[in-house]
């Protein structure tokens, strides 16, 4: 299938969802993936070694109060070596646990925009030209995607797939403060505004369990979200990991983590504002058992899904019934 024919399947699937005919309570990636490719693909990470403006004193110092990029990226937790070499690595790992033989190259640590569009190129070109690879996901900040790296990105997008992942995480500011971001919503609203109609999807991350926000806060944030329409979603549960300043806190029992009922309930209640068309690639967060600090329940990801799945039964609903 060339790339025009691609982008054009892809509009299809999104815009008439069959996830529900499949049996499915929302539009999982899985699921996209395999009806525009015709089988399993699977994401490899890479650390290309980026920085972050709120770690190198751009817009502050610190980093987010949740992150230590070991803990989420699989690529982070080893030593570097080149592009093509970690893409090897992550493909002989994956290969292990799935029967898979394409994959999308997932620049994942840390903002993967947040270089000179020189340095982007050689990079993203250097994962595109690996064996097996079929496309290209970029975790990014909203506030790291000046005009020149989006038309790299969309130019990119003219030969295959590619996905741009914002961390959006909250819609409101007093909680993207706390987290120390460095932006604010606003951003978010502007690196989507320039990013539509460019050719590649647009997916957002958002955290749930942000100390201070309520229930409604978080229904807010998916209100918001599905007005804005992006292309795929990610969520993500607040979990604390080790030599973090969010793993103090929890310690010092000024924040408290999410309880698993109240978790389920809660993608459950966004996952029914959200349009049936937006992909859901995540539906939980985790950290490997060594770095984390909880909470516990997240790390049972099959335990997780038959709750939610339980929640979905229990209801008889499904992603888009409140939309």
């Amino acid at each position: 299938m060339n790339v025009a024919a691609l982008h054009t399947h892809a509009a299809a699937i999104r815009n008439a969802p069959t996830w529900r005919a499949a049996g499915l309570r929302y539009f999982s990636y899985n699921y996209y993936l395999r009806k525009l490719y015709g089988r399993r693909i699977h994401k490899v990470s890479i650390d290309a070694g980026f920085t972050c403006p709120n770690v190198d004193g751009t817009v502050t110092t610190g980093g987010c109060v949740f992150c230590d990029n070991r803990s989420f990226s699989p690529s982070r937790r080893l030593p570097r070596t080149s592009i093509a070499g970690q893409i090897e690595e992550g493909i002989k790992r994956i290969k292990t646990r799935y029967k898979v033989d394409d994959f999308i190259a997932y620049f994942q640590p840390a903002t993967n925009t947040y270089a000179p569009v020189t340095k982007l190129r050689r990079l993203y070109e250097e994962a595109l030209a690996a064996p097996k690879v079929v496309g290209l996901a970029v975790g990014t900040r909203p506030d790291c995607v000046p005009a020149d790296v989006l038309d790299l990105v969309s130019e990119l997008a003219e030969r295959t797939y590619v996905s741009l992942e914002y961390g959006m995480q909250t819609m409101h500011d007093r909680s993207l403060d706390w987290m120390n971001r460095g932006h604010r919503h606003a951003s978010f609203l502007d690196a989507v505004a320039r990013s539509r109609g460019r050719g590649f999807e647009i997916c957002a991350h958002l955290i749930l369990g942000v100390p201070g926000e309520s229930h409604d806060d978080m229904l807010a944030t998916a209100r918001e979200l599905a007005r804005l329409n992006v292309d795929a979603v990610k969520l993500h549960n607040l979990y604390a990991v080790k030599d973090t300043p969010l793993a103090d806190q929890v310690a010092a029992g000024r924040v408290q983590l999410m309880e698993l009922d109240d978790y389920v309930r809660t993608v459950v209640d966004i996952l029914e504002i959200l349009p049936p068309t937006m992909i859901v690639e995540r539906v939980s967060g985790e950290s490997p058992p060594n770095y984390h600090v909880g909470p516990a329940w997240c790390l049972d990801k099959p335990a997780l899904r038959a709750a939610l799945e339980a929640e979905f039964t229990r209801r008889s609903t499904y992603q888009g019934r409140l939309a």
